[in-house]
């Protein structure tokens, strides 16, 4: 387990917790990735291309701009789902300071 997994989980698990995916966020997410990957594979053509270094650093950004978008939309359901229930319970805390170190570490692999 990734240490930003570890830091996802509600611990210790509560009862009846929302899953933080629906049908249709994993849809959403799958086409961010899905664009991702596209633009990924015309950017291992272009490496192969040799064109300009500004062009490739562009299209770098822009995925790396992608994402942190998904990363954006996972937390917040994170937060929305399993941070939510577990601030409600004497466990919220704990809860609040996980979020903290996920955050941290997702910030800090920017």
């Amino acid at each position: 387990m990734s240490e930003l997994a570890k830091h996802l989980v509600c611990r210790p698990p509560v009862k009846d917790v929302q899953i933080y995916s629906t049908a249709k966020i994993e849809r959403d997410l799958d086409a961010r990735l899905a664009s991702i990957e596209g633009h990924v594979r015309s950017l291992r053509r272009m490496l192969a291309e040799h064109p300009d270094c500004d062009g490739i650093l562009i299209q770098m950004v822009a995925v790396r701009a992608a994402m942190n978008q998904i990363i954006i939309k996972l937390l917040e359901r994170h937060i929305e789902t399993c941070v939510t229930e577990c601030a409600t319970t004497e466990e919220g805390a704990e809860a609040l300071a996980e979020l903290k170190r996920a955050l941290g570490i997702v910030l800090k692999s920017g």
